[in-house]
């Protein structure tokens, strides 16, 4: 018996019922949610309730990430964007079209990270426009959480939906 037959007999490498998949995909969002424009949301906490120095680091950062971020989009954003689009087309045509579980899988994961990534670089274009400080950069940051927040809740919603249905499918097909 070949090791690469064993390995894939003891491990079911289907993406949908694999529980390495789903951590990965908890992982995704827990760290989407947690960096905010590659701020950690800890250090937001923590210059709100305390102001000062953690205000300044804070208000410091943003603005690093922020002139980073919009630096990136303007300098390779095309490029970026032509790359993503193909890369989320050929994902699609071979998970949808060609029925590659794998390719569904990262299709379901990468198209709402794709909208995070737009509105990622719309909250920057905003932040560098006004300049917010001091509350209303926390309101804006906190905001742009929860809306990413929202994004992972409604994408592992549908990918645990389409997740299911293959998995009956599959089960339905070759017998239970």
């Amino acid at each position: 018996m070949d090791w690469t037959q064993t390995i894939f007999e003891v491990i079911d490498m289907r993406s949908f019922s694999n529980l390495w998949f789903w951590i990965a995909l908890a992982v995704v969002w827990s760290s989407a949610s947690h960096w905010v424009l590659g701020v950690p949301f800890d250090m937001i906490t923590r210059a709100r309730r305390h102001g000062g120095q953690a205000q300044e680091d804070l208000e410091t950062l943003v603005s690093i990430n922020v002139r980073r971020l919009l630096f990136i989009g303007r300098v390779s954003g095309l490029v970026l964007i032509g790359f993503l689009c193909f890369l989320l087309t050929a994902l699609a045509i071979l998970g949808f079209v060609y029925d590659v579980e794998f390719a569904q899988a990262l299709f379901l994961i990468g198209l709402p990270l794709s909208g995070v990534l737009a509105l990622s670089l719309a909250t920057a274009r905003r932040l560098e426009r006004d300049e917010p400080q001091g509350e209303e950069l926390y309101r804006r940051l906190l905001r742009h959480r929860q809306i990413v927040q929202v994004i992972g809740m409604v994408s592992i919603f549908v990918t645990a939906f389409w997740g299911m249905a293959q998995n009956l499918s599959h089960n339905w097909i070759n017998g239970f």
